[in-house]
C-alpha cells in the first residue's frame, strides 16, 4: 500500500523584534518567493499573507516532511533570499519561533480568507493579540512572555 496523508498547517512567523521590514513592494515579491520554496520542497501553499512584521501562509505537507523542517526551508530559504535581492536589509532576519496550527480540510476557505484579509485584520488587532487568540482557539499551552 501507499502512504497516503493530509496535513494542512496554518504557520505564523514575525520579523525579529517585529520590526516592520516587509514593506508592500517587499511583500508582493516574497509571497510567491515563500509559494516557490513551499513547491520546490513538495509543499503546496494555498495561501499566504501578512502584514508588515510577519508571515502567514497555510500549506499541505507531503508524508516525508516535518513542520519544523518546513518551517525551517521556508524561513531560510526566504530570508537568504531577502539578503542577496534587497541590500539595504543584509541584517533582514525572522524571529526565532513560529506558529503552526493544524487545519481541517473543512476549515481551509476560512483560513484562506483570513490569510488574504490580513491588512484589514491589522487595522483591529496586533499580532500579539492574533498570536495569543490563535493559541486559545487551539488550545495551546504558552507563556505570555515568550510572545513579546
Amino acid at each position: 500500500m501507499h502512504s497516503f496523508n493530509s496535513c494542512l498547517i496554518h504557520c505564523v512567523w514575525s520579523t525579529k523584534n517585529r520590526e516592520p521590514l516587509l514593506t508592500s513592494d517587499l511583500r508582493d515579491r516574497l509571497w510567491p518567493y515563500l509559494g516557490g520554496i513551499a513547491k520546490q520542497n513538495k509543499m503546496n501553499a494555498l495561501a499566504i499573507g501578512g502584514a508588515s512584521d510577519h508571515v502567514h501562509i497555510l500549506i499541505s505537507l507531503p508524508a516525508t516532511l516535518s513542520v519544523a523542517k518546513a518551517v525551517q526551508l521556508l524561513k531560510g530559504n526566504s530570508s537568504k533570499w531577502i539578503h542577496e535581492t534587497f541590500p539595504k536589509l543584509r541584517g533582514f532576519e525572522w524571529q526565532e519561533g513560529y506558529g503552526a496550527f493544524s487545519i481541517s480540510i473543512s476549515g481551509v476557505d476560512e483560513t484562506v480568507a483570513y490569510i488574504r484579509n490580513q491588512e484589514e485584520h491589522h487595522r483591529r488587532r496586533s499580532f500579539r493579540e492574533e498570536v495569543m487568540a490563535m493559541l486559545r482557539k487551539h488550545d495551546a499551552d504558552y507563556d505570555e512572555a515568550l510572545l513579546d
